[in-house]
């Protein structure tokens, strides 16, 4: 059977279906599934038996190399023994519940920012892979928002403003937003990367806001300047016509491209109800699948209007 997406907001976001994704290794159905991302940004997959060995390896054959310099690394040892394989959770190693008062719970909170993943790394995260395994009776929702709409809805003075500016991610800036500390040390591990604020995607030819919580100062800005900006262009691109809110289920694996694509977790009750998900995601190191293709248009029906 053909596999077909089915939109689940009215710019971005699809239902891909039917398919057991462990299973496929044929090139043209992984390229179908890239093209499906091109077009969606998100996809969710519903029903997916990974192991964790199963998810690796086929985000390996989907889309290569694969982010392993997480940034909790700097304060925590993985649970699982590989960095490739993200802990997205609120259990400690020994899969207990995190405490409200726990270091590693505070360093956790982070994901309830508006972010995208590894861009505080060079080269940055591409497609994130997130399994759900455990999920939460109440609440505990995952948001995207569509930084190529963003883009789309900004008047033409502000595109020319922002056109080559390039912009330093830290993932230590976005956690000391919250109050969190780190040692020396700890910070020297994540000095960040500098991006360009805008991006333009190889086969589809559309363009990106690139920016999120990691984003700590606009290069050759005044910090203050810089910020205000960079606030101003996470609201604008936050606004509700462009978010997708999903409600996981058990088996769940939601993909998206960090490249044109914010998101951030909802809050739930994290002290009483276990959450937990492993995330895959791998890097944008160019390659002979990512060749364009004829661009797509640059923008889509219904997009909202901008609030800058």
């Amino acid at each position: 059977m053909a596999l077909t997406f089915t939109p689940l907001h009215p710019l971005f976001a699809g239902e891909a279906g039917p398919i057991e994704l462990r299973r496929v290794a044929d090139a043209d159905t992984l390229a179908a599934i890239r093209a499906g991302m091109d077009r969606h940004a998100v996809l969710v997959f519903r029903d997916q038996p990974f192991t964790d060995e199963e998810h690796l390896a086929f985000a390996q054959r989907l889309d290569g190399t694969l982010h392993t310099k997480l940034g909790s690394a700097a304060i925590q040892k993985n649970r699982f023994g590989n960095e490739a394989l993200g802990d997205i959770s609120n259990l400690d190693p020994d899969g207990e519940i995190l405490t409200p008062g726990d270091r590693r719970r505070a360093y956790v909170l982070g994901n309830r920012l508006w972010h995208t993943d590894a861009s505080f790394q060079d080269p940055p995260g591409r497609y994130s892979m997130l399994h759900a395994k455990v999920i939460p009776p109440v609440g505990a929702d995952t948001e995207y928002a569509d930084m190529r709409a963003a883009w789309d809805a900004l008047p033409a003075d502000r595109k020319a403003q922002l056109e080559g500016l390039r912009v330093h991610h830290s993932i230590a800036y976005s956690r000391q937003t919250l109050g969190f500390e780190f040692s020396q040390q700890e910070e020297d591990a994540l000095r960040g990367a500098v991006h360009p604020l805008v991006r333009t995607l190889p086969r589809s030819g559309r363009r990106a806001l690139y920016l999120a919580s990691h984003a700590s100062r606009v290069i050759d800005w005044p910090v203050p300047e810089g910020r205000l900006l960079l606030r101003d262009l996470i609201e604008h691109a936050t606004q509700r016509d462009f978010v997708y809110r999903h409600r996981w289920r058990v088996g769940d694996l939601v993909i998206w491209d960090n490249r044109c694509t914010m998101h951030r977790a909802t809050p739930f009750e994290d002290a009483k109800y276990r959450r937990e998900l492993r995330r895959v995601t791998t890097l944008d190191m160019g390659g002979p699948e990512m060749a364009p293709h004829t661009p797509q248009p640059s923008a889509l029906p219904g997009t909202a209007g901008s609030r800058l």
